[in-house]
């Protein structure tokens, strides 16, 4: 009898597939406020945060392969209702996201036919609305993309423009054209001593999340505790060399106080492309990272949902939420999906301006992202103890002492990066510093909130139903 072996992933693959879960053109603007530091806080974020949540995630998903992610690890070391809040924040902070990438999309459109519409509320909300609304109906009728198509929609949209605009800006210097930034040692280290210079660590964090999304391919690799960390190393080069070269390149030719936090890379080409007689080309560009965008965004859309289903399945959530349609799409968590994501977006009105409304949604969603963290790195210290029986195709190396270092140093980078994102960056104008605030804490409390409270009418409901059942079997076992 011939054997047919498992296709396996090479170490090639599954870096790449970090790459693309992780690796975005979205934080460039933010990361580029802070010029050549930008750089040390990218490689200061990769060793305290990308690494040991990719380690973390893996042994986990190697240990606990079943669909729902973060929900069951959580589940299996602290019970369902903590696993539920976390999924939930995991639903909530991608919500959250949502404006933010929508924001790209539509000022990439502005960029198309008049980049002034960049910093109208009414053009933004209105494009933002659209085509949020669009990629839910069309989820609803059960379209899915192709893994291949979401590969190269991501290569097309984000690592072909940020490798370019890197290309663009080291041609730009080799010509000896001026630059907005300082190359220095003391322009590398930030000043410490003012922390709102702190505060963009948070927003370097969350353009770090989503290893625990890859690590579910862990186990497909012939040798997971060898070829696990080689991917990851590369990956992990890959990740903090665009974006930090990406950064640079947009730092260089746009001075910090005239970045859009929304079109800031756009605003970097438009530079390039006069100097290089490229402008042509703007329009093709554009093109490209809206079909990154927007095929991120619809991906990304259906899949919390996915773990919110298993959860109410689970009786976590009532089960009218767990309904699928004919196409096996769950219209109901989508559309509920729609309206919490309509409501964040009158954050766009409420704030002084289109780049103040763009920190304060990607704040809120790092602070969220940066919970369901803690909570994924505290399971894995429980869980090596609470089921040590469990097979783990990959372990962190170095015993009990490498699980607590990574683990700990993952949890104490994330809980200090919770914190001082409470605090406004100097860079950015936020208007009253009392509206935002509260939209912030409003935002983080909301989300922390709810998913407690849905568990607990949840199953209080599930409660009742059982009590009436019980009581009619017994009415009916007396006649």
């Amino acid at each position: 009898m011939t054997v047919i072996s498992k296709k396996r992933l090479s170490v090639f693959g599954l870096a790449m597939i970090n790459v693309i879960a992780i690796d975005s053109i979205r934080t460039l603007p933010i990361s580029a406020e802070y010029g050549l530091a930008s750089a040390f806080y990218y490689l200061l974020a990769a060793v305290l945060f990308l690494i040991p949540s990719a380690l973390v995630a893996a042994e986990l998903a190697t240990g606990w392969p079943e669909t729902g992610g973060v929900y069951i690890w959580v589940r299996e070391a602290f019970g369902k209702s903590i696993g539920f809040a976390t999924i939930w924040l995991q639903w909530f902070y991608n919500v959250c996201w949502y404006p933010t990438i929508m924001s790209l999309i539509a000022a990439t459109l502005a960029y198309c036919f008049n980049p002034d519409l960049v910093n109208s509320k009414l053009y933004m909300l209105t494009t933002i609305m659209c085509v949020f609304w669009g990629a839910t109906v069309v989820n609803c009728m059960g379209m899915r993309a192709s893994s291949m198509l979401s590969t190269a929609g991501a290569i097309i949209g984000t690592l072909i423009p940020m490798i370019f605009v890197t290309i663009l800006g080291a041609i730009w210097l080799y010509k000896g054209n001026p630059s907005s930034i300082e190359f220095s040692t003391k322009a590398f280290i930030p000043d410490f001593s003012n922390y709102h210079n702190l505060v963009l660590l948070t927003a370097m964090l969350y353009g770090f999340v989503g290893m625990e999304m890859s690590a579910a391919h862990a186990g497909d690799v012939k040798n997971p505790q060898r070829d696990y960390p080689k991917a990851i190393f590369w990956a992990s080069i890959v990740i903090v060399s665009t974006m930090v070269l990406g950064t640079l390149a947009v730092a260089v030719v746009i001075p910090p106080e005239d970045i859009n936090l929304v079109a800031g890379v756009l605003q970097a080409f438009t530079v390039f492309f006069k100097a290089f007689h490229l402008t042509w080309f703007m329009p093709i560009l554009a093109i490209m990272i809206v079909m990154g965008a927007i095929g991120g965004a619809a991906a990304w859309m259906i899949g919390p949902t996915k773990g919110l289903l298993i959860a109410s399945r689970d009786g976590s959530l009532p089960k009218a939420f767990g309904k699928v349609n004919k196409q096996n799409a769950p219209v109901r968590l989508l559309v509920m999906q729609g309206i919490v994501f309509t409501v964040l977006c009158t954050v766009f009105l409420l704030m002084p301006s289109v780049n103040s409304a763009f920190w304060a949604l990607t704040d809120i969603t790092a602070i969220l992202a940066l919970i369901v963290y803690l909570a994924m790195f505290a399971a894995a210290i429980k869980l090596r103890y609470k089921r040590p029986e469990v097979h783990r195709s990959f372990k962190i190396p170095g015993g009990k002492f490498g699980l607590w270092l990574t683990s700990g140093t993952g949890f104490l980078t994330s809980l200090f990066a919770i914190v001082i994102g409470f605090t406004p960056p100097s860079q950015i104008p936020i208007g009253n510093l009392a509206t935002y605030e509260g939209i912030l804490a409003t935002g983080v409390f909301i989300g922390c909130l709810l998913p407690f409270l849905i568990y607990w009418i949840s199953r209080n409901r599930t409660k009742k139903k059982l009590l009436m059942c019980a009581d009619t079997n017994t009415i009916s076992a007396q006649a």
